[in-house]
């Protein structure tokens, strides 16, 4: 007879809850448990991706309130399912269009976030047996997407490093020979501005690499453009047209929740391609399409971006971190303490790697300045640091003032913290 006390356990003799539990507490012990968190509302933001700071920005809030307001009363706020059913519109097909001519691309498709556009685009386009070569540091939807793929092989390559991909693509090539006569498709995934590093991808290089290798044509590359959409290339367009050469690159995507101040993304790409994606990527066939309060939005951020209303906000990024940069540089680091500072010259995103990342992050948040301490699993361990992101809306006595905080903690972090990394 079956005690009440085992019903749900498992063969170990806990409950499912009590595994729950038990995940969560090994979690705590090793500072990696995660929790969410309310921004206070006097706090100086140095953490969210809202680069262009958009999403206080008179000009984005009464262009997106004329949308709404001007919009027919007949014409639905909800969507109403997914895009194959009844959720499509010919307001979301034009805004298809627009965000493609923008972005001087064939053909475009929203997806409701980054995270569905990555799954969809690796879960479905690299066909069986082929290959996908990623880049260490690639997202973890893009992660995803491939464990849901057919293809037959994936080889990852070290982080943004042209050298590592020839070598990994050559092994590919001797080993397999559908790689070296073209009928197999290979795909490289990156991204072009890294989240947690911030730093910028060789992607001329990558293109160059797989033009010399697979020289029958068979290379295709993948580009995340998450972190670049809004601040960087030609009115924001990204790292792919500031480079020229996004005829070369198969598929691009652009999501609207950083600097854009929206929700969703958008998948660059030819019209093939497009349509394929319609019959064969699951997170877009089976899922609620956006409303048109969320249209109205992504329309409203494109506006901007095509009118040349936010270049001023681009300019006025860079010129906080070449501020930040050089500020950063100031900084008086005694011998017994670990710490440094990774950042690539236009970025606005900066890495202080420390030792005791959640003590520094806690230490500037007290002072009134939010700051985040990334930890594993999010990132490698031994990879531990404080992530500071730049905004159009900060000021430069914000980041004086944040800088003259972690000098404060550096020099007390001698007395009370570890030094090792």
């Amino acid at each position: 007879m079956t005690s009440q006390r085992s019903i749900g356990a498992s063969p170990t003799g806990k409950t499912l809850v009590e595994s729950f539990r038990d995940a969560l507490s090994r979690r705590e012990a090793k500072s990696a448990r995660r929790r969410l968190t309310i921004l206070p509302q006097t706090a100086v933001d140095f953490s969210s991706n809202d680069f262009l700071s958009l999403s206080t920005a008179p000009a984005y809030r009464n262009r997106y309130l004329a949308h709404v307001n001007n919009t027919p009363e007949f014409f639905p706020f909800a969507s109403g399912g997914s895009r194959l059913l009844d959720g499509n519109s010919a307001y979301a097909e034009e805004l298809e269009r627009f965000v493609a001519d923008f972005h001087e691309a064939p053909a475009a498709l929203l997806f409701n976030s980054g995270y569905d556009a990555n799954i969809g685009i690796l879960s479905s386009i690299p066909q069986p047996g082929d290959l996908i070569l990623y880049d260490e540091l690639i997202h973890a939807s893009s992660h995803e997407g491939m464990r849901l793929s057919r293809a037959g092989r994936r080889e990852m390559f070290l982080h943004s490093c042209p050298v590592s991909l020839r070598e990994v693509l050559k092994a590919q090539i001797e080993q397999d020979s559908k790689v070296k006569d073209g009928s197999r498709n290979v795909f490289v995934v990156v991204e072009s501005i890294y989240s947690m590093d911030g730093d910028v991808a060789p992607i001329k290089k990558f293109l160059d690499v797989v033009d010399e290798l697979l020289p029958l044509g068979n290379g295709y590359f993948i580009v995340d453009e998450a972190h670049a959409t809004g601040v960087c290339g030609p009115k924001g367009a990204g790292v792919v047209q500031a480079l020229g050469v996004q005829d070369r690159i198969f598929i691009r995507v652009h999501t609207f929740g950083k600097a854009l101040a929206s929700h969703g993304a958008m998948v660059l790409c030819g019209p093939e391609t497009r349509d394929y994606l319609i019959n064969y990527a699951r997170s877009l066939i089976y899922t609620t399409a956006l409303g048109f309060p969320f249209l109205a939005s992504i329309r409203t951020a494109y506006e901007l971006l095509s009118s040349g209303e936010t270049e001023s906000l681009q300019d006025r990024v860079q010129k906080l971190i070449g501020h930040l940069h050089k500020s950063l540089a100031t900084l008086q680091i005694r011998q017994s303490v670990m710490f440094e500072v990774d950042h690539f010259p236009t970025s606005p995103i900066f890495s202080l790697r420390t030792s005791q990342p959640r003590e520094l992050a806690s230490f500037c948040q007290k002072a009134g300045f939010v700051v985040r301490a990334i930890m594993p699993p999010t990132i490698p361990d031994g990879k531990e640091r404080v992530r500071v992101c730049l905004h159009a809306g900060n000021t430069e006595e914000e980041v004086e003032g944040l800088v003259e905080t972690i000098q404060s903690w550096l020099d007390i972090a001698p007395a009370q913290r570890g030094t090792k990394l």
